[in-house]
């Protein structure tokens, strides 16, 4: 058996008159939405960076270019089970996934197992091997300033 980690990033400036989604889930109310070439999902931008590189797959940007055309406001649910497919094929299965959401507001925690519930749909898994926890910046940084949100993603993945 083998067994791989992998660690995942993403960052989106917040701006206005723009939905804002995370973990798959649409954020109602929200002042502010990610900006970006897809739909802009931190979560699961970070989620399929972390997947990617423990599979030895390269990143988001190289799989899912920001110049293509065909990933223009793309829901990035549909990028997250090509990513689920591509490791996959390569024999992997996923063991479990650790994130954290840093953004000043909206609070979201009353969303978070709807997120789990998501990703846990569309990689195949137990809400129980999916993690997500938020947390501010105590107003420091640009998320703290709600300037932008980021998310950080750990996954670990096991090859017989």
């Amino acid at each position: 058996m083998k067994l791989k980690v992998g660690i995942g990033y993403d960052v989106h400036q917040l701006t206005e008159n723009r939905k804002f989604f995370l973990g798959g889930t649409e954020i109602p109310d929200s002042p502010l939405g990610a900006l970006g070439h897809s739909d802009a999902d931190c979560l699961i931008h970070a989620v399929i960076d972390a997947l990617l590189g423990a599979a030895n797959l390269r990143d988001i940007g190289f799989q899912y270019p920001d110049n293509k055309e065909e990933y223009k406001d793309i829901d990035s649910k549909k990028l997250l089970k090509d990513t689920f497919d591509k490791i996959t094929a390569k024999g992997y299965s996923i063991e479990n996934i650790d994130s954290i959401i840093c953004l000043q507001k909206p609070k979201i925690s009353k969303f978070i197992p709807q997120m789990q519930q998501i990703l846990a749909d569309i990689l195949n898994l137990d809400c129980e091997d999916i993690t997500i926890k938020a947390t501010t910046t105590e107003h420091l940084g640009f998320t703290g300033r709600s300037e932008g949100i980021s998310a950080y993603s750990v996954c670990l993945l096991k090859k017989e």
